[in-house]
């Protein structure tokens, strides 16, 4: 159902008003916000209270993979609520389990427990727990380059930004070096990145370090916060083996990779490996709040014999679970799997071209729909140009693309570009168009 713009703003307090109140009463939580007000959002499209559509390029917060406003979406909730939307703890209710058993479906043996909750932070917060638990250790190893969210165990965990300021974190995690392709610290004779040294290297470290209690190694497949980094394949059942021989479990953290959005179902799939411990967000939520931290029976029987607990306000919430069914309906009906590979060629070729055009684009990475463009000031010395990302982002926007711009020390400006996976090879081309335009105005007079 569309929305008239005019009737539906006519009676709003003054533009001026809003970001008066704003100033005055919001909490600021990270970047300043962006200075538009969105009204509604349909489809890949967000529109603002003046009616300019904006191709959104982030899919939200990341998350949103069925678009916006999906009908599906809408009619599974509104039916839900109106049903059974919340529940005490300790109840239970047929979507939960439903989403249970075909989320464990959907992946290798012998991965068939499953834990729903809200955020990604939580899912990693609970399967942090658990392993420490089973485990009876409390050493987490994690990427230089890791976001992995913001509760208290998740965020000692988190490398890529916040750690300063805040005091002790939890005892005992140590840091992995990022396997960065584009940024090599360990090198071949040809200068391409010697992961399986710089493994090594980062193992003979924890080692070191370790006061025999290596609990788990908790990564993201993809880091999309550290700059949209792909390890090379052969790493992580490298990994995997590392963590084997120390009896350390295995956590992928798939809250942006996992249902589709890189090509496959999971991301780990390309690398032939299962991990102990699985942690889904963003995308099975499709926008809305709903997490999943999902490991195998064994783990699962050790973790309740020890009196595993992780009890929320929201863990197994009927009405979020409902979503999630819904969102596993149209992956599986509409093969979103294979439709994001394909888009993803589109999306490449798009950003291989702008590569093409301007010496300011440095490298294009990642997989279907979660690839990422990094922008440097010299491609030979590859310096940074975060604040060329932040200006090229803002003109982004006055064109109509939302782009989401990563500015860690030490990298460039790298736009994490992630879509919805049910936009058009259209909409796709446009918004590189868009890019495209944006570079070009930025750069000039930049790059000779």
């Amino acid at each position: 159902m569309s929305i008239d713009i005019e009737s539906s703003t006519d009676h709003l307090p003054p533009t001026s008003e809003f970001w008066s109140d704003a100033e005055r009463h919001l909490i600021r939580y990270g970047p300043p916000f962006s200075p538009v007000i969105i009204d509604r959002a349909e489809g890949a499209y967000l529109v603002t209270e003046e009616g300019r559509r904006l191709l959104d390029f982030t899919s939200g917060q990341m998350s949103a993979i069925l678009g916006h406003s999906h009908p599906e979406i809408v009619s599974t909730v509104r039916a839900q609520v109106g049903r059974l939307d919340h529940l005490f703890s300790g109840m239970l209710s047929r979507p939960v389990v439903d989403l249970a058993r075909r989320l464990a479906e959907s992946l290798p043996a012998p991965l068939d427990r499953v834990l729903l909750l809200s955020t990604g932070a939580e899912s990693n917060e609970a399967a942090v727990r658990m392993a420490k638990l089973v485990t009876g250790r409390h050493e987490i190893v994690s990427f230089a380059g890791s976001w992995h969210g913001m509760t208290h165990g998740a965020a000692a965990a988190t490398y890529s930004s916040g750690r300063k300021g805040y005091g002790p974190v939890s005892p005992g995690n140590l840091v992995l070096p990022t396997p960065n392709p584009y940024r090599p610290d360990f090198t071949r004779p040809d200068g391409s990145l010697d992961w399986q040294r710089q493994l090594d290297f980062g193992f003979d470290l924890i080692d070191a370090q370790s006061v025999g209690a290596l609990a788990a190694c908790l990564v993201e497949p993809i880091l999309s916060s550290g700059g949209v980094i792909e390890p090379p394949v052969g790493y992580f059942a490298a990994l995997k083996r590392k963590c084997v021989e120390r009896g350390m479990l295995l956590i992928l953290d798939e809250a942006q990779t996992g249902l589709c959005r890189t090509g496959s179902w999971y991301a780990f799939e390309r690398d032939g490996i299962v991990p102990d411990m699985l942690t889904l967000s963003k995308t099975l939520g499709a926008g809305l709040p709903l997490a999943a931290t999902i490991t195998s029976a064994e783990i699962e029987e050790r973790a309740h014999e020890r009196g595993y607990l992780f009890y929320t306000t929201h863990v197994s919430d009927p009405l979020p679970a409902a979503v999630g069914n819904t969102v596993l309906d149209v992956l599986i009906r509409d093969r979103m799997d294979a439709r994001a590979a394909e888009l993803g060629d589109v999306l490449r070729s798009g950003l291989t071209e702008i590569q093409g055009r301007h010496q300011v684009v440095g490298d294009v990475r990642g997989r279907g729909l979660m690839q990422g463009v990094e922008l440097v000031l010299d491609r030979s010395t590859k310096q940074g140009a975060a604040s060329l990302g932040a200006e090229v982002t803002a003109r982004c926007l006055e064109l109509g693309l939302h782009m989401n711009v990563v500015q860690l020390p030490g990298l460039g400006g790298t736009f994490r570009i992630a879509p919805p996976l049910t936009c058009s090879a259209d909409e796709v081309r446009l918004g590189c168009e868009i890019l495209d335009q944006a570079i070009g105005e930025c750069a000039t007079g930049i790059i000779g």
